[in-house]
């Protein structure tokens, strides 16, 4: 039997803040308050990130400018790697690069061919303040190199240039969902 509930089961599913919005290129914050409001959006975080359909959400993704992320992603031995962190630093990022297909749930739908590479090391706290270090390998150390860029403001199409960021905007501007006055 679980001791605890599943990640964001009392958690409120958010709006998701879509491409085009500033805040999806603007540093977040720092957290600096560990409590109760903390673990509300942790909680919004994976409801939000679960109702997508995606593997890793950022806070500025919903809204809030604040250094966090969550993530349930596997990586290519299918090994599940489900948590948070707060206040993230990637403390490392090495290994071979690979191109391969990246998607974001700030602009749904759509996806580019992006380099990351198979290795990644985060070092960062968890809700409680505990302090965590957590290791990604191939699609998963993908993951944790998306969500991060997203608290330091970046997207995945900023990591594209030539005639794959052409196509891609291409897309957005296609895209159902764009925002108005874009």
């Amino acid at each position: 039997m679980r001791n605890s509930s599943i990640p964001g089961a009392h958690g409120h599913v958010r709006p998701l803040t879509l491409h085009g919005d500033p805040l999806l290129h603007t540093p977040c914050a720092e957290v600096t308050d560990f409590g109760p409001e903390l673990s509300r959006l942790v909680e919004d975080l994976f409801a939000t990130m679960y109702e997508a359909q995606g593997v890793g959400l950022a806070a500025n993704q919903i809204g809030e400018p604040l250094r966090v992320f969550v993530y349930d992603c596997p990586d290519d031995e299918d090994v599940r790697h489900l948590g948070h962190v707060v206040n993230p630093r990637l403390v490392e990022a090495d290994g071979v690069v690979i191109r391969g297909p990246e998607g974001c749930l700030s602009l749904p739908g759509l996806e580019a061919g992006t380099e990351r590479y198979d290795h990644a090391v985060i070092e960062g706290f968890t809700m409680t303040g505990d302090p965590i270090t957590v290791h990604g390998t191939g699609f998963f150390a993908r993951c944790l190199q998306h969500e991060y860029d997203h608290v330091e403001g970046r997207i995945y199409a900023d990591h594209l240039s030539g005639w794959r960021h052409r196509k891609l905007m291409r897309q957005v501007a296609r895209a159902s969902w764009r925002r108005v006055g874009e």
